[in-house]
């Protein structure tokens, strides 16, 4: 009798981690879903703060007669990678992943400057 315990006991076991290995490739960290949702708020946050810091610009623009020149705050989270009289092209990483955009009027993109 104390084997059949000891083996149920085993089979319970074995059957509980691989439930758990079914739900953690589903719904843990490197799942589908997860990795999707990460991607979207990534885009969010930086459209977030490429509108910001456009605003900024705009407003040196405004002072200046020109982006050329111009200096963000680390606080917007972007870099002003070049910009000159008429436009101006801003970066943000965030975890590898590399945004732009270009403006004024310009969207988000993925990739560098």
């Amino acid at each position: 009798m104390r084997v059949f315990g000891l083996v149920a006991m085993v089979c319970s076991l074995a059957i509980a981690g691989v439930l758990m290995m079914l739900s953690m490739s589903n719904n843990g960290p490197s799942a589908p879903r997860t990795k999707l949702a990460k991607a979207q708020a990534t885009a969010a946050v930086g459209s977030l703060n490429f509108t910001a810091a456009a605003t900024e610009l705009e407003g040196y623009k405004a002072e200046h007669a020109t982006y050329a020149g111009a200096v963000l705050p680390p606080a917007f989270g972007v870099t002003v990678m070049h910009a000159d009289a008429a436009t101006y092209c801003l970066q943000a990483g965030i975890s590898g992943a590399a945004q732009h955009f270009t403006g004024p009027g310009g969207t988000p993109a993925t990739g560098s400057c």
